[in-house]
């Protein structure tokens, strides 16, 4: 699959249709990575779906309206791709007078992706999204700080709140190990569907983890760090800011252990 398909509402979209939303900037998505026609942690990406809507537009779209049309979709394109679905107002961002206009969903299939190999350095950059938990569009600073970053002799970039508290990076969750136990971030910060999968078949595997702040100051404390999205359970970073930090096979290992575990459900 070489190039992008966009559907509207479960049907081609025209670039008629499309050019108002090349200038939107009031939306949010989701982003999956299709196996064979299935998904894993659809439930999470319906859900991430339905509280983000209610959250921008005090209205969602069913769930079965959805599923429907993430199927039209799919059955467009190869068994396996990469899925974005963007709920957005048809009323556009500043018409007060169609606050009320149900949402519509726009789903854009692409070249299945896996992430890159790793290890990655990351650089330290103080950063807060607004509405972190919202995986909303526009975002410029995310880019901005991932060009500053790569501009600077790094990878990507891992963001550090006003209180020091490490908290995501610019596509990313970030994880870490202590050797036994799984240990996530405590910060503002958009909760992954990929993280959700992992918490909750590490729940099933019986393996420890625990929330808690992470600033600079704790990393040489840690055996291991990771990035994770849509893309993949785990690229191994080696170090963030000017703190290295081991590779940590065995960890990786764990989460992609645990992403494996999670069942691939069809739309």
């Amino acid at each position: 699959m070489s190039t992008f398909v966009v559907h509207r509402n479960g049907q081609a979209a025209s670039a008629e249709e499309l050019a108002p939303l090349a200038f939107a900037g009031y939306a949010h998505f989701t982003a999956m990575q299709v196996r064979g026609g299935r998904v894993r942690g659809l439930d999470l990406h319906l859900e991430r779906l339905r509280s983000a809507s209610m959250e921008l537009f005090g209205q969602a779209l069913p769930g079965d309206r959805v599923r429907t049309r993430l199927r039209a979709a799919l059955q467009a394109g190869p068994a396996d791709l990469s899925l974005t679905a963007t709920v957005y107002s048809p009323a556009g961002e500043f018409t007060v007078a169609g606050a009320d206009a149900e949402p519509e969903l726009l789903v854009r299939t692409g070249p299945a992706a896996s992430g890159p190999q790793g290890p990655l350095a990351l650089a330290a950059i103080e950063y807060e999204r607004i509405l972190p938990t919202v995986k909303h569009v526009g975002e410029v600073a995310k880019t901005y700080f991932l060009h500053q970053a790569v501009g600077q002799g790094f990878d990507d970039a891992a963001f550090v709140d006003r209180h020091g508290r490490l908290s995501e990076g610019s596509i990313w969750n970030l994880a870490f190990w202590d050797g036994v136990a799984v240990v996530w971030p405590e910060a503002e910060m958009l909760g992954g569907t990929t993280m959700a999968i992992v918490r909750r078949q590490l729940d099933r595997l019986g393996v420890p983890q625990r929330v808690q702040e992470i600033t600079l100051a704790d990393l040489p404390t840690l055996t291991g760090a990771v990035v994770m999205n849509s893309w993949t359970p785990g690229v191994a970073v080696h170090r963030i800011g000017s703190v290295s930090l081991p590779e940590a096979p065995s960890f990786l290992q764990v989460l992609h252990r645990a992403y494996q575990a999670e069942p691939l459900t069809a739309p």
